[in-house]
């Protein structure tokens, strides 16, 4: 049977592709599009050599602007974590229905969604089984809880660690624009702070907990010596909204911050100048190409030295090498310096 007239694919996270399900996915479904959404997921859908589209929005947001004909596949730590996801997404577009590929136990989710021709094949199709479910419409408010967690995990809302799970939920709330634990959280106090302010309704935020990650990169032979340098402080998650061709390297601050930052940069090749102070998370592997170095401050926060590097960045096209070697001078005795060999 042909596949469901102008069919669009949402992938989501780089599982999908780093188990291999992308392609067994496009064989059998023949998607009139494919499209990504997340920064990792984009990393490794570019190391796949897969064509696709980018779009930068959550899930939700992609999905409720495009045809009636969508699916959304994911392949999540456990398939328990995968269901949590796809009820999530659905909560967001209530009423609206949604078919959620689960690869992780080859599962067809139909959340508010009726049994019609478009389930049938891809069930057809893909061999996985059915499960018709409800979502209740997403609420907005002061608490959240995450689900699918496991004890000693990092847990992150927008892309900053907060603390470590100590069993399956954390429940957060927002009190005068600050973000709470209520239970389930060993904290993490710098995470915590730069939330504040930010936003009083978790209802819409991204959280998470786990790595980003578990695959390693796929460093590129691209370097360009000379360019544009970057800073990318505490938010790694937004790296490719602000890359771009010129860019000869990228200036980072965070230890989770230059992991991924290493981890995207070395599939395009581009060094990384991080500057840490010793309290990676884990959420991701690192990787970094020649040419980067990492800088761990000895008895300050990252985030002082960062305020500091920021001033230096110069607005035009540097040399990338003797710009690494001028900011470390500067640092002296401060930091302890190590360079990966990519």
């Amino acid at each position: 049977m042909a596949a469901p007239h102008n069919l669009i694919l949402v992938l989501h996270g780089p599982e999908i592709f780093d188990a291999g399900d992308v392609p067994f996915l496009i064989d059998r479904l023949r998607p009139d599009r494919v499209i990504v959404a997340g920064v990792m997921a984009r990393t490794a859908a570019e190391e796949s050599g897969i064509p696709c589209e980018f779009i930068s929005l959550p899930p939700s947001m992609v999905i409720r602007n495009l045809s009636p004909v969508t699916v959304l596949a994911n392949h999540g730590k456990t398939p328990e974590s995968g269901r949590i996801f796809g009820e999530i997404v659905a909560s967001r577009l209530f009423p609206q229905g949604l078919i959620q590929i689960e690869a992780s136990s080859r599962t067809l989710y139909g959340w508010n969604h009726e049994m019609d021709e478009v389930m049938r094949s891809i069930a057809r199709k893909t061999g996985y089984g059915i499960a018709l479910v409800p979502a209740e419409k997403a609420r907005g408010g002061r608490v959240r809880t995450i689900r699918g967690c496991e004890p000693g995990e990092a847990v992150y809302v927008n892309g900053t660690v907060i603390g470590h799970a100590t069993g399956p939920e954390v429940t957060l709330r927002t009190e005068y624009g600050r973000v709470i634990p209520v239970s389930g959280l060993v904290p993490k106090t710098p995470g915590l702070e730069r939330l504040e302010g930010l936003f009083t309704d978790l209802s819409l935020t991204w959280c998470k907990s786990g790595s980003i990650r578990s695959a390693v990169p796929e460093p590129s032979g691209r370097r360009l010596t000379e360019g544009r340098v970057l800073l990318v402080d505490h938010c790694g998650h937004d790296l490719y909204r602000n890359l771009s061709g010129d860019v000869c390297g990228i200036v980072s601050i965070g230890d989770d911050t230059t992991a991924v930052c290493g981890h995207v940069a070395a599939h395009l090749g581009i060094p990384v100048l991080g500057i840490i102070d010793g309290d990676a998370d884990g959420i991701v592997s690192g990787c970094f190409v020649h040419g980067s170095a990492i800088a761990r401050a000895i008895a300050e926060r990252d985030d002082d030295i960062g305020s500091e590097i920021r001033e230096m960045i110069p607005d035009g096209i540097v040399a990338w090498d003797p710009f690494v070697e001028r900011i470390l001078r500067y640092l002296g005795n401060r930091v302890e310096v190590t360079r990966p060999s990519g």
